[in-house]
């Protein structure tokens, strides 16, 4: 590209050393906010979760979700080896689940939560929640790029979502105008 070119597009390139400006971009596009979470993998058979916003819809034949686990989360290894797992899309007034499943989250620790046949701990009263077998797993970089196949999902008549943008988490309120 000349120089002609890129003073009519504007923009700059992507520079590794200086990742911030490129997070900060990203950060400009809104996105849902959930809590993956499965069982340890090696046998502990405790539970594990991770607050995530790389989720996305794949395909609705076969039913197929995908989302991102971060290679630098001490959690990546449970994610990229457990064969089922539940993506919980949270309400707006549920900000203190997304907290609990950050790096310096509490966990599971005194939360109530039950377990689906194949041991999954499921979270209470979520927006929508898809639960997953493992389909496959790919490399993106620094993230795991796994994709599920959608076996069980429920959604709340009602509700709004908890977003987050620009590094900080809102909520959508639709417009009633109509």
């Amino acid at each position: 590209m000349n120089r002609a070119e890129r003073a009519v597009r504007g923009g700059e390139m992507p520079d590794p050393s200086e990742t911030r400006r490129l997070r900060n971009a990203l950060g400009r596009f809104a996105t849902g906010v959930t809590v993956i979470t499965a069982c340890e993998c090696d046998d502990h058979l405790g539970p594990v979760g991770m607050t995530v916003n790389s989720f996305a819809s794949v395909s609705l034949d076969p039913p197929l979700i995908l989302w991102s686990a971060a290679r630098s989360s001490i959690r990546h290894a449970h994610f990229t080896k457990t064969p089922s797992f539940a993506v919980h899309v949270l309400r707006h007034d549920q900000e203190y689940l997304a907290h609990r499943f950050t790096r310096r989250g509490t966990g599971f620790s005194g939360l109530d939560y039950t377990q689906n046949e194949a041991g999954v701990p499921l979270l209470a009263d979520p927006l929508a929640r898809f639960e997953c077998v493992t389909e496959a797993r790919h490399d993106g970089g620094d993230h795991t790029i796994i994709i599920g196949r959608v076996t069980r999902f429920e959604s709340a008549a009602e509700g709004t979502p908890l977003i987050f943008s620009g590094g900080q988490f809102g909520s959508f309120r639709p417009d009633q105008s109509s």
